[in-house]
């Protein structure tokens, strides 16, 4: 193990801390540890510990100084010295002799504000040829002792430099350099001739860091070994996956093949991702499977409500509407056949074993009409279900005559119409609006003391709000028609009626308080509508 020294300078006072790193077989050093430069700060001591001056008799740190001056020679180059700043440009084989100590420690109180540099050195200055300087934040000072060889085969932008100066003793000098310990890594990878050895244990990010520097050095042979290893490893969560993907795409006019690493997140499949959709889909809507279904299909409608809010998925999830609206007319189409068979006479007789397979294929099919229709809610695309919905009359007429433990998810999805049309969340025609109440209010109704014992995601109020919002979105010569039918069933009933209160106040006092469309009343139409200007 060959050692590097890192010095820390405070006003005249130095100490020197030796850390072991790894080296070739060249003798030359080869990807250091990242707590080389971890460590090498927290060596500075806190500065709100102060600590009392020590005679200059009895300072250990000057004694050390003092034998280790003695014993160098003064002609041996130093495997590792302690350099100052204003000796960059000096040749590495001159003796370097660290400071000597003051007599009198200078208080701690006067060096609060005084910046504290490291400087580190790497490598052999008496079997090198050329010093590359980082000049890094945080006060680092890296000098690397390399060879023009080395740096010219493996990175075109130090073959540029050293072709445009070439004095005595080249020194390269990188100013402002934003990441120090990676570039030190990058260098040294120059050195090595398996890069995956020394990539397989490093983590992504890291390995991001190194391919963009390796991208600034030209260091070509480096970044495709980063890229191979990108390709192999796992990328764990999106914003990873994010970091990985637009490094890569910046390397695309590097000449080099990015190609395998994009084709994780990117396809050139020529079959359409409709196709495919509409495969998932038909995978959902045929399950049978209660667990595996549920999941999917609350995975399914989160991912297809992400894409809502991306500016690109207009033309996404928008043009799957006809593979969806399919797939409602043939579910509609299935619920009427297993309603038709239901109803038969000779239905009620078969046994439970017969009866048992039918009444689970209408509560699937029933599930998967609400379902679709949670799908084009979302996406303000559930005008055409409605319309489809409110045509059912045969299958309405049917409803009374099948038990109702298996009809209520039917009235589940009428339900959900009545809600999305009381939140603005669908805009179906007056036709359509005034035909669905006259098609599947009363099944509702009659389902309704069901809903609420029997179902736990009913929600009364909401539901009875909703369909409060849609009468009161019709003319009120059929909000009358409408209301008065329920005001029958609600004096029957009670509680197992939906509660419309509010919205007959709303038709009492448009028809017998607030007649504005009479046109005996136009002047108290214009008050309302005209505020009032008070003088003061």
């Amino acid at each position: 193990m060959a050692e590097i020294r890192v010095r820390k300078v405070e006003q005249g006072q130095t100490k020197i801390r030796n850390v072991p790193i790894a080296v070739t077989p060249e003798g030359f050093w080869c990807c250091p540890s990242p707590n080389v430069f971890q460590k090498s700060l927290k060596t500075q001591n806190p500065l709100n510990k102060p600590k009392s001056p020590v005679p200059p008799s009895q300072n250990p740190v000057h004694k050390k100084q003092t034998s280790v001056t003695e014993k160098r020679p003064a002609s041996a180059a130093p495997k590792a010295g302690i350099i100052s700043d204003d000796k960059r440009g000096v040749s590495s084989d001159t003796p370097v002799v660290s400071a000597s100590v003051p007599a009198e420690r200078t208080p701690r109180s006067k060096v609060e504000n005084v910046p504290r540099k490291v400087s580190i050195e790497f490598g052999e200055p008496g079997t090198s040829d050329l010093r590359v300087i980082l000049l890094g934040k945080q006060g680092f000072t890296v000098k690397l002792n390399v060879h023009k060889n080395i740096l010219v085969e493996n990175s075109s932008y130090f073959a540029n430099k050293i072709s445009e100066q070439q004095p005595v003793f080249p020194c390269i000098e990188i100013d402002d350099c934003e990441d120090v310990e990676i570039y030190v890594e990058t260098v040294g990878l120059m050195y090595c001739k398996e890069f995956k050895q020394r990539l397989i244990k490093q983590s992504v990010s890291r390995v991001l860091r190194i391919i963009k520097v390796a991208e600034q050095l030209g260091f070509k042979s480096c970044m495709q070994s980063c890229l191979e290893y990108l390709e192999a490893v796992p990328w764990v969560g999106e914003e990873e996956e994010e970091k990985v993907v637009s490094s890569v795409l910046r390397l695309q006019s590097e000449g080099i093949g990015v190609t395998p690493v994009l084709k994780r997140v990117s396809s050139d499949i020529s079959k359409p991702h409709k196709d495919t959709f509409s495969h998932i889909l038909e995978l959902v809507l045929k399950s049978n499977e209660e667990r595996g279904r549920r999941e999917m299909k609350s995975i399914v409608l989160k991912l297809l409500r992400e894409n809502n809010s991306l500016p690109s998925s207009s033309n996404s999830v928008d043009s799957y509407y006809e593979i969806i609206y399919g797939s409602c007319t043939s579910c509609l189409n299935s619920v009427l056949s297993l309603f038709k068979q239901a109803a038969e006479p000779e239905f009620s007789n078969n046994s439970s074993d017969c009866r048992e397979p039918v009444v689970k294929q209408m509560v699937l099919e029933a599930d998967n009409l609400s379902w679709m229709l949670e799908i084009l809610t979302d996406r303000q695309a559930a005008d055409e279900f409605a319309v489809m919905w409110a045509s059912q009359q045969e299958l309405a007429s049917l409803h009374t005559k099948l038990p109702i433990v298996s009809r209520h998810h039917v009235s589940c999805i009428t339900a959900r119409l009545f809600v999305g049309i009381g939140r603005g969340e669908l805009l179906p025609s007056k036709d359509t609006r005034n035909l669905l109440l006259q098609t599947w209010l009363q099944p509702l109704i009659n389902d309704y003391s069901w809903l609420q014992h029997g179902c736990r995601s009913f929600d009364r109020k909401v539901v009875e709000e909703g369909i409060g919002r849609t009468i009161l979105t019709l003319p009120l010569e059929e909000q009358q028609s409408i209301l008065l039918s329920w005001l029958g069933s609600f004096l029957k009933s009670g509680d197992n009626c939906p509660n419309l209160q509010r919205a007959f106040e709303v038709w009492w006092r448009r028809t017998f308080v607030r007649p504005y469309a009479e046109s005996g009343n136009t002047r108290q139409l214009d008050h309302l509508v005209t505020p009032k200007v008070t003088e003061h």
